[in-house]
């Protein structure tokens, strides 16, 4: 009888930890596979397995920045990586919300098949178009863009399907173009431009410039030409920046132990990952609209960077 007290009251305190395997397991709420988010977080997590032995770093698949926000504050994920866009929102409803760096800045690419009468925003008109995951940040950027060039549901069949059946459906036919919101070289279009031949829409001026005046989290950006194969010309969207989010619950020392790999092993994951990641303290810091993690502010003040804790 004691037994099985023992085993329900265990179990009844794993439920309540939110599913927590350990003290020392840290789990990284990454995105679908094929996104930027996911080879970033793959990288990140072996590298700090490595130089963390006290830990244990695991990667978590999610929907995308939505999701990731949503899982850290029900403590289902420790680490994660939304879009700035979407974390001041987050921390209004979750005051424990916390950054710890800006990572990268992402592009809203719209990809069709080079055969398409695709040409612009406007063309989108009849067609079927994914806008990403459910609770994913392509998703939000999506709605934004669709809604800001005049083209409601009613003339777009909008699809949620993330990136990998989203290339899929698009190769085959099934959908004519597909919203992704990733860092430059994006795998699963560089993939999908190898099976098939692809071109990118470029965002209007209108559109872009309704968009900044949404938020001051959105940039404009230029894809260079040759981005990805057959790609002659630039291309030019929106930026948003990717931020590396936490808990306050977060240990000090513990962060600022994987701020500091962030930038000690930046090159590694330059390499490893194909972004083009600005990895230096100033771009970390820079616009972030949430206080950051006390461990991550530690590391910067060393570095003479007062940030907002």
């Amino acid at each position: 009888m004691k037994r099985t007290l023992s085993i329900l009251l265990c179990l009844m305190l794993f439920s309540l930890s939110g599913c927590r395997i350990s003290e020392n397991t840290i789990r990284f709420g990454a995105a679908d596979v094929g996104g930027m988010y996911y080879s970033f977080a793959n990288t990140f997590t072996e590298l700090a397995n490595e130089q963390l032995p006290d830990h244990s770093f695991e990667v978590r698949t999610t929907a995308g920045s939505s999701a990731n926000l949503r899982l850290l504050a029900d403590n289902y994920i420790e680490l994660g990586i939304a879009q700035a866009d979407l974390i001041y929102d987050a921390y209004a409803k979750n005051s424990n919300l916390r950054a710890i760096a800006g990572l990268y800045t992402e592009a809203c690419q719209l990809v069709v098949r080079a055969d398409s009468d695709i040409q612009c925003l406007n063309d989108l008109s009849g067609h079927t178009v994914s806008i990403g995951a459910e609770d994913s940040g392509t998703e939000r950027n999506a709605t934004q863009i669709l809604e800001f060039a005049g083209m409601p549901s009613s003339i777009v069949t909008t699809k949620n399907l993330d990136y990998i059946d989203a290339a899929h459906e698009l190769e085959a036919g099934d959908i004519d173009a597909f919203f992704c919101t990733a860092g430059i070289n994006t795998t699963i279009i560089e993939e999908l431009s190898r099976e098939c031949d692809i071109r990118l829409i470029p965002i209007d001026d209108d559109v872009i410039s309704k968009m900044r005046a949404s938020s001051d989290a959105y940039s404009r950006y230029t894809i260079p030409v040759e981005t990805y194969k057959g790609q002659d010309e630039e291309v030019d969207t929106i930026g948003v920046t990717s931020v590396l989010v936490t808990s306050d619950s977060m240990s000090e020392d513990t962060i600022q132990q994987l701020t500091a790999l962030l930038f000690e092993k930046a090159k590694e994951l330059q390499y490893a990952t194909s972004l083009d990641l600005n990895l230096d303290e100033k771009f970390a810091v820079e616009g972030i609209p949430i206080p950051f993690h006390a461990g991550a502010a530690a590391h910067y003040e060393a570095d003479g960077l007062q940030v907002n804790q």
